[in-house]
């Protein structure tokens, strides 16, 4: 039998005809969204002013706007049919009814910094539902509370507080451009972290759109629900439209200071002793240590330089005995401290230049590059051998642009059970490790991401094991993915319980009340328990 060579017209012509066929189902999928939009709006003419399709001059420009990680912007990177960028609770609720009569997910997209561009990526046909415009901020001096809209940023937040005292902050991110959205839902840590806790424990009300189009405060949502939207993920329940927050006191002065030491400079031993002592210091002091490879000051060689940053609250004269009696090795002068208000320390902390404020407010943010970011716990110290090994792969060529950072527990975190909210990450660990790579091109990619999981295969033995923890807004899809809403519980449970651990079977129970059909996923959300699931599934 004789096969015949198709024609280069033949393999034009299907060609073409499969580009109208998916032009015309993507031009369909969005119009009967659309139209389904018009027809459950009472306000047909607002609702035409907040939506976007690929037909809209504006479309790129404002899915791109919230964007943070390149990796996430290449052609190939699946796009939204819709943006919908609601100015009021209102607009929300149909287009939740309007996606699930079109067979379509949601993306809730509050500040743009899900890690594996999840707020704004899909393999099944979707739209955003882009918070960008809901950002109102309220603040109570006098009863010390802040109702904060799902799309304000954190910077908005700090200078806001700011605005109306120098003497209240509050416990949440470095990152002033992340959104207060997705932060607080997933946990939320900062700076404030040993003296108060997350951003989530600081939570007292909520408001969230749940499946069936209600807008549902925490009296009505009930206390399971309240409990699992602070720090189980907000995007696997609803559509989280604020927060009510406790704020904290703070001091008029703070004292910050950055010290650098060279592996010349004896920081690995530096390093090693501040694994041991960093959880127990005073809880209204925290010292970071961020890990990169620089350029020796002596012979412009090479070398692996830790930083120690830290924020206290309190005076210069306070912190100096303090640091001679817990931590001398570091050799902290006076000459290296600064006090400043704790607004100005906001700056500090994310290495911005202490002045104006209201760089706070700016909501983009600078330098976009491709990252990769993955995180671990440590329970018991880490030897020396082991951190020379680190600094080993650090002079790698991928490692130009990586830093490690170690964040110190203890203090307020030791003392909130680890099921008060879904985030189990309490007493017991030293430090958590923050793994960053970046880099410049997109064909450069994959050198770059197996540079960071070889570092994080090699961390294996000696961070939390059984199960090997994780953060869930350190979002991570190498540990795990939902396959299209149709994962069991078994599988979801390989991330579920990194992120959660024993809270995980708490949460997967409030899913399967509020959310049963699953209509809230994504590659890595809650799921509901299916009750077409085998015994083996479960």
């Amino acid at each position: 039998m004789v096969m015949k060579t198709p024609s280069i017209c033949s393999i034009l012509f299907a060609f073409l005809v499969l580009f109208l066929c998916s032009c015309t189902v993507y031009s369909l999928g969005h119009d009967d969204f659309i139209q389904c939009l018009s027809l459950q709006s009472k306000d047909h003419t607002s609702i035409s002013n907040i939506v976007y399709t690929p037909e809209n001059s504006s479309y790129s420009s404002i899915l791109n706007f919230s964007i943070q990680n390149l990796r996430f912007t290449s052609e190939t990177t699946p796009k939204p049919l819709v943006i919908i960028t609601p100015v009021n609770e209102s607009q929300i609720q149909p287009v939740i009814y309007c996606a699930k009569e079109n067979g379509m997910q949601i993306r809730v997209r509050s500040g743009g910094h899900d890690l594996e561009g999840l707020s704004y990526t899909s393999e099944e046909p979707f739209v955003i539902l882009d918070l960008v415009n809901l950002r109102e901020i309220n603040i109570d001096v006098e009863k010390k509370t802040a109702w904060v809209q799902a799309g304000a940023r954190l910077g908005e937040l700090y200078y806001r507080i700011a605005e109306k005292s120098r003497t209240l902050g509050f416990p949440g991110g470095v990152c002033p451009t992340v959104g207060a959205g997705g932060h607080i839902s997933g946990g939320g840590y900062g700076a404030l972290m040993r003296k108060y806790g997350l951003a989530a424990d600081n939570v007292i009300d909520a408001r969230i759109i749940d499946v069936n189009g209600r807008i549902l405060d925490r009296k009505s949502m009930g206390e399971n629900l309240f409990w699992a939207i602070r720090g189980g993920g907000g995007a696997s329940f609803g559509v989280i439209l604020a927060w009510k927050l406790q704020l904290v006191d703070v001091p008029e002065k703070v004292t910050v200071f950055t010290i650098a030491r060279t592996v010349e400079q004896n920081a690995t031993n530096i390093v090693h002793r501040w694994q041991y002592i960093a959880h127990k210091f005073d809880e209204d002091l925290v010292v970071l240590v961020y890990i990169r490879r620089v350029n020796s000051s002596q012979d412009g060689k090479r070398t692996i330089q830790a930083s120690f940053q830290s924020l206290f609250l309190g005076g210069v004269d306070r912190l100096l005995p303090l640091m001679q009696q817990s931590f001398p090795e570091l050799g902290l002068q006076r000459e290296d401290c600064t006090e400043m208000s704790w607004i100005e320390s906001t700056l500090y902390i994310y290495e911005l230049p202490v002045g104006p404020l209201d760089v706070l407010l700016n909501r983009t943010q600078a330098n976009i590059q491709y990252f990769k970011v993955k995180s671990d716990y440590v329970q018991k110290p880490i030897s020396k051998n082991v951190l020379e090994g680190i600094w080993k792969r650090f002079f790698e060529e991928e490692a130009e642009e990586a830093q490690l950072v170690l964040f110190p527990y203890g203090g307020r975190m030791d003392e909130i059970s680890e099921s008060a909210i879904p985030f189990p990450h309490r007493a017991g660990n030293l430090y958590k490790i923050n793994y960053q790579v970046y880099w410049d091109e997109e064909e450069s990619s994959e050198r770059y991401l197996n540079w960071i999981r070889s570092l994080y295969s090699y961390m294996a033995p000696y961070v939390t094991k059984f199960p090997r923890a994780a953060y869930s807004n350190y979002r991570d899809l190498d540990i795990g993915v939902n396959n299209k809403g149709n994962t069991s519980y078994g599988q979801a449970s390989i991330w579920g319980l990194k992120y959660f651990k024993n809270n995980f079977n708490k949460l997967v129970h409030v899913k399967t009340k509020v959310d049963p059909s699953n209509f809230f996923r994504n590659e890595q959300s809650i799921p509901p328990l299916y009750s077409r699931w085998t015994k083996n599934g479960k």
